[in-house]
């Protein structure tokens, strides 16, 4: 692991970290919940918040996906998603959900640097954001796809899209 020249858990914590936040809003698997908080540590955002069902650790099945994440990206449990957005929005962020809507935008056309601060939503694996959460949301950006299926696993839409988020952001920081 030295060899690859990654920080130590200490040092993650201290380093300034990308304006970005992922919310999870009643992830039900708790192994798509392992792999955000990994995603999230390797993507460098700010905090992941778990909201509604969204399983929180310590839990055997979260950290198997996680591997060790869930000591070095800051997380926060919040029952109430929409109470969450709606702090969030008030504290600067842009809400940006990750769902199909009639007016999403596809992620290759989508400009996450218009933005400062970005809140990410991903919602249920089987009934996607909750719905308190389209009025107060700023986008919603959709994955394109191509096959028969019309959605992705969620740990595999997070990772495609804070990738997005924060690509858009490194090449600002350029």
């Amino acid at each position: 692991m030295d060899e690859l020249g990654r920080v130590t858990p200490e040092e993650y914590k201290k380093q300034e970290k990308t304006p970005v936040v992922l919310v999870l809003d009643n992830i039900r698997s708790m192994h798509n919940v392992g792999s955000a908080f990994r995603t999230c540590d390797a993507f460098n955002v700010e905090r992941l918040y778990l909201c509604g069902i969204t399983a929180t650790p310590p839990q055997k099945e979260i950290s198997k996906t996680a591997l060790g994440a869930t000591e070095s990206v800051d997380w926060t449990y919040q029952e109430n998603v929409v109470e969450l957005a709606k702090q969030l929005k008030s504290d600067g962020y842009a809400i940006i959900l990750v769902e199909q809507t009639d007016t999403s935008t596809m992620l290759q056309d989508f400009d996450f640097t218009q933005y400062e601060k970005v809140a990410l939503f991903v919602g249920n694996e089987v009934f996607g954001i909750s719905d308190g959460l389209l009025p107060l949301c700023d986008a919603a950006v959709e994955i394109p796809q191509f096959g028969t299926k019309h959605s992705l696993n969620v740990a595999v839409a997070t990772g495609i899209v804070l990738w997005e988020a924060v690509r858009g952001e490194l090449a600002v920081r350029s």
